[in-house]
């Protein structure tokens, strides 16, 4: 056998498998119209999500390398293309909605028809570079899994009965106090970031590189929804000496008086969640915020947010556990104390770092160059994961990214220093 040739191993196909599973797991006890229905253009149907995951493994890895792959529908290239403009024409993301047809269960046709050429394809020998388009695929449809319930949880929002993605459960009461902000302090210097190790990582987060680090400060945890009732309270959205000139704007255009989801029952904040309506847990931490509402915060207590540099370097000696989608919780959790508490799990935390790549980045050859390359430009790098991201899937050099003004993604902050 060609040295470049290797069997794969068998808990790697067995892991394609896992994750495939966790997907449609997601889609159980979902109706058809509940599946089809777009609730605004960032957002997709959870349709769609079932189907593009598996388009991605038909087209960049069984249509190219599969010897006699026959397609399972010749129209699904052009419904399911995301935004590779290399692949070919593609069905208007803002209208992804209006597709009531293919149905749910062919679109699980799909999924069942293409897992079984992989299966297939994968007990044969393959080269290095389809085993890594392979594991590109995994951790793809993991973000899918993730974008599938937030986008989920917007179109629940926006129906006036409030429909439970899972049945509603009482909030944890805690029988201690909820765990005080505290400052860790980072000398900083000469440090190395971003991925350079085995296993895998995005494009995005390579190559390794140095970076200076002025010493700093961080808080052992998120900004909580308690502390964000009282930024609410003293009139932060109104007070436009703490905000970005594009924050003020929007916040105004569009009305912004507390995080997406939130309003007031008799005199208390509720917020919808995949478990419904449920008073707010002035523990947990703040989440669906923006970037510039997380920056009005930090500039209405007198600190900053974090640069992405920062939050690595403190994040290297923690492990990667915390409240994610395997906890079932779907929400983010009070912290449980600790010198440093949360980066993994619970919300995504805005930083101050826009998303730019690193130095020596390269765009990688041929179409899977397109995956986040040409996306670096006017969006900020969020870190640490959230409720809903799945287990296996986080990093310390793992970088998320959006735009400023977003808000339906799992996103929180936590505080930031000079020394």
């Amino acid at each position: 056998m060609d040295k470049e040739l290797k069997s794969k191993p068998s808990f790697q196909s067995a892991h394609f498998l896992e994750v495939r599973e966790l997907t449609q797991k997601l889609a159980e006890g979902l109706s058809d119209a509940d599946a089809t229905v777009q609730s605004m253009e960032d957002a997709s149907p959870t349709k769609w999500h079932l189907a593009h995951t598996t388009w991605f493994f038909e087209t960049v890895v069984l249509r190219q390398y599969m010897d006699r792959y026959e397609i399972f529908d010749s129209d699904f290239p052009y419904l399911f293309n995301s935004y590779y403009e290399s692949l070919g024409k593609r069905h208007p993301r803002p209208q992804r909605g209006m597709l009531t047809r293919p149905s749910l269960q062919k679109i699980m046709d799909y999924r069942s028809y293409v897992n079984a050429a992989m299966d297939e394809f994968l007990s044969t020998p393959l080269d290095e570079k389809i085993y890594q388009l392979i594991e590109l695929g995994i951790n793809h449809e993991q973000q899918h899994q993730e974008l599938l319930l937030t986008d989920l949880l917007h179109l629940f929002a926006q129906s006036p009965v409030k429909p439970e993605y899972q049945t509603a459960v009482p909030l944890a009461v805690s029988k201690t106090p909820p765990s005080a902000l505290n400052w860790i302090e980072y000398k900083g210097g000469l440090e190395e970031f971003g991925h350079g190790g085995t296993g895998f990582a995005f494009d995005s987060e390579c190559p390794k590189h140095q970076q200076f680090v002025a010493p700093f400060r961080l808080a052992s945890r998120c900004v909580t929804n308690g502390e964000w009732i009282e930024f609410i309270e003293q009139g932060g959205y109104k007070a436009a000496i703490l905000w970005l000139s594009d924050g003020l704007a929007i916040a105004q255009e569009e009305e912004w008086e507390a995080p997406l989801y939130w309003e007031k029952r008799d005199h208390v904040w509720w917020s919808m969640t995949l478990r419904g309506m449920q008073p707010v847990d002035l523990d947990a931490p703040v989440t669906h915020i923006s970037y510039f509402e997380a920056d009005a915060y930090a500039s209405f207590v007198g600190k900053r947010l974090p640069t992405e540099y920062e939050w690595e370097l403190a994040s290297k000696e923690v492990p990667i556990e915390g409240n994610m989608l395997t906890t079932n919780r779907l929400r983010p959790a009070p912290a449980n104390g600790g010198r440093l508490s949360q980066l993994f799990g619970d919300v995504w935390e805005w930083t101050s770092s826009p998303f730019t790549p690193y130095p020596g980045f390269k765009i990688a050859e041929g179409a899977v160059g397109e995956y986040n390359g040409k996306f670096m430009n006017g969006q900020y790098v969020l870190r640490g994961g959230s409720c809903v991201t799945p287990p296996g899937h986080l990093r310390a050099t793992y970088r998320n990214f959006f735009h400023p003004q977003k808000r339906w993604q799992f996103s929180g902050l936590r505080l930031a220093g000079n020394l």
